[in-house]
């Protein structure tokens, strides 16, 4: 890569850059569902019940939750791709170590790991967004990062799963820490922070001032209940593709509707190819129809109803079954207005802090349901083991699964309780 070419902030280059970063959420995501599908083998190598997985799995959302705040200084004040490559290099640790593991403690360090290094990927990846491509599309952008993320997650499903089938668990995530470490490289060797017109019309912020500044904003923002009602809905409707398609529908699927565990990841593979595509066009819808509450709450009442559908109505087809998983997904993928309008309702100077506070509580979602539906599958355990590992009967599923639909129906009333801002500012105080 010339100088010429980094010099330009309209050709390939500013691409490329923004490109590696995403190219790092969508292998964040990968790992965040990955467990999804070695469910069977995790249980039994680590001789652990359900609830003990959700936790295990969920350490990635512990990690990845809480940093959510710190990052947006880090990532100023640093630069993104000092973080990003240290972040990737995190997460190639946190493979390895998982891979290797020989008990829990091992196993926790890593995924918190894995965790922690993929929390800097969405921050960082529209944060050189925003340096080298055009104000005009930063929008596209993000939504462009979002699918190649569920992009991730998809390869997370079905590919992974024939993956693990053929070299095992362990073989496949140490190659997956390979493919850390080379996304590291790559950042390293072609990614700079800011284009050059930038650098000289923009100086260093003090960590100091960006820290007190970021606090500042989230205290007005957490005043307002307005942030909370976005953050909360956000957090319940992400919470079924974190829960169902990210780790307990392989395994659901598998034992009440006797899928082999290929079909079963292709058909969670739905759910997030939904989303995929709900999410960038309920953005346009919203922007276009000028409304954001509409939109918020016909995705928040049919990704409830179909859940319920998926849950009571027995002896579904795998076709209707995928189906239904694609709309689910679908109408869940309104859930990203949440950062909009949660943004409209507090002052201009504190959207960074707004959106640090919903992010955290849509990826605490995770931390919270995984093991929750570990816990009620525990609870509900008819004794039955198979090849080392704990199954669950149907009713035991659909009991644990009531908490998503809980969800929906907890989303459905955020929605409700929202006030319509027509996409703009309507804070009392906004600039």
């Amino acid at each position: 890569m010339n100088n010429t070419d980094q010099n330009d902030r309209t050709g390939f280059y500013p691409w490329a850059v923004w490109g590696l970063a995403a190219l790092f959420y969508c292998y964040g995501f990968f790992q965040r569902v990955a467990p999804s599908v070695m469910v069977d083998e995790l249980m039994a190598d680590f001789a652990v019940s359900a609830a003990i997985l959700g936790n295990l799995s969920a350490f990635y959302f512990y990690a990845y939750a809480s940093l959510q705040l710190p990052i947006g200084v880090m990532v100023d004040h640093w630069g993104a791709r000092r973080m990003l490559v240290g972040a990737a290099l995190m997460c190639g640790l946190g493979s390895l170590m998982f891979a290797k593991a020989d008990g829990l403690m091992m196993a926790y360090a890593g995924r918190l790991l894995i965790g922690a290094g993929a929390g800097f990927s969405w921050v960082g990846a529209l944060k050189l967004a925003s340096q080298w491509l055009p104000p005009k599309r930063f929008a596209m952008v993000s939504g462009m990062t979002l699918m190649l993320g569920m992009m991730g997650a998809v390869a997370g499903q079905a590919p992974l799963s024939a993956a693990v089938s053929a070299f095992g668990w362990r073989g496949t995530l140490n190659v997956a820490a390979f493919v850390a470490f080379a996304i590291a490289v790559l950042i390293w060797l072609i990614v700079r922070d800011k284009a050059p017109d930038l650098i000289a019309q923009q100086k260093q912020n003090d960590v100091s001032a960006q820290t007190a500044g970021l606090l500042s904003g989230l205290k007005l923002t957490l005043k307002n209940p307005q942030s909370w009602y976005a953050a909360v809905f956000g957090g319940a409707m992400t919470a079924p593709m974190l829960s169902f398609a990210g780790l307990w529908g392989v395994p659901y699927l598998m034992e009440v509707y006797g899928l082999e565990r290929p079909a079963a990841a292709a058909s969670t593979s739905m759910m997030l190819i939904g989303w995929a595509i709900g999410a960038p066009l309920a953005g346009w819808a919203s922007d276009f129809i000028r409304s954001r509450r509409l939109p918020m709450l016909i995705g928040a009442f049919m990704a409830l109803f179909i859940f319920a559908i998926i849950l009571f109505v027995p002896g579904l087809s795998l076709t209707m079954i995928r189906g239904l998983l694609l709309l689910q997904g679908f109408f869940s993928g309104s859930m990203v207005i949440c950062f909009a309008i949660g943004r409209e309702h507090n002052k201009s100077n504190s959207a960074g802090a707004t959106l640090a506070f919903v992010n955290t509580v849509v990826m605490a979602s995770g931390a919270l349901f995984q093991p929750l539906i570990g816990w009620l599958l525990d609870l509900n355990w008819d004794g039955a083991i198979r090849a080392g590992s704990r199954v669950y009967s149907a009713d035991a599923y659909q009991t644990a699964f009531i908490s998503l639909i809980v969800c929906g129906v907890t989303a459905t009333l955020m929605g409700l309780l929202l006030r319509e801002t027509h996409c703009r500012n309507v804070s009392a105080d906004a600039d």
